[in-house]
């Protein structure tokens, strides 16, 4: 059973989704929210949200809506999925960890299709709430899942971030500050430009964070002591200290 939110100011448009949803093979409850007050204003944590860009009825609109989901750390992140009647929010709705977007009218076969990656994601971040963690970013067309014990570490640059993987690299539109927010038990932010995986960490000095590849990178100093406690905290808990 997931729990799947609705968040758009026409009622129409919620209808038609929640349609969509039950046509779907899975179980699940549907809550519907007709402004992202009321979307807030819910302490119950939602497993997936779709959710309306142009919130005109609000004060805060989907995109802002998104940002303070993702501000709420202690929370179950729901899989976000924007759903818009404009292609012009596309790149920032993946700078705030969108799954993927819909455009309006929603089409029923693409709907099917993006939804049953979402339920595949949800099931995948259950069966292993750390190990088996997934980050899921989007580049051009592409929508790629990748688990963080895949990662390295996370280069920001211009306006994307190059994340360094075990077999390759990939590269998105993203920001390095929002997925530090997102992953920060498992990375941290070395760097104005590297977000490391603690997991491999092979030594370090004052101003450098050797790698296990044999990357070497950049310990601002105004990091170190608090990538050290960090670091320190890390190896305990693994240890289960």
């Amino acid at each position: 059973m997931i729990r799947i939110a609705i968040c758009d100011d026409e009622a129409p448009t919620r209808a038609y989704l929640a349609s969509l949803i039950r046509a779907q093979d899975c179980p699940c409850e549907i809550v519907e929210y007709a402004s992202a007050g009321d979307c807030l204003a819910d302490t119950r944590e939602a497993d997936l949200l779709f959710l309306d860009i142009e919130l005109v009825s609000d004060r805060l609109n989907g995109m802002e809506l998104a940002g303070r989901i993702r501000e709420q750390s202690a929370m179950t992140q729901p899989v976000i999925i924007f759903v818009t009647g404009y292609e012009r929010y596309v790149f920032d709705a993946f700078d705030v960890g969108a799954f993927q977007y819909l455009l309006k009218p929603v089409n029923e076969e693409k709907f099917g299709r993006v939804f049953a990656r979402a339920v595949e994601r949800i099931a995948a971040s259950r069966e292993s709430p750390r190990k088996g963690r997934v980050l899921t970013l989007q580049s051009a067309n592409i929508s790629r899942t990748i688990p963080l014990d895949s990662i390295y570490y996370i280069e920001s640059s211009d306006h994307k971030v190059v994340l360094r993987l075990r077999d390759g690299q990939f590269t998105c539109y993203a920001k390095i500050r929002d997925l530090e927010l997102e992953l920060r038990d498992q990375f941290f932010r070395i760097h104005k430009g590297y977000l490391v995986n603690l997991s491999y960490v092979a030594g370090y000095s004052k101003g450098s964070v050797t790698l296990t590849n044999g990357d070497r990178l950049l310990l601002s100093k105004y990091k170190y002591q608090d990538f050290v406690k960090a670091y320190l905290h890390f190896l305990k808990r693994g240890a289960g200290l």
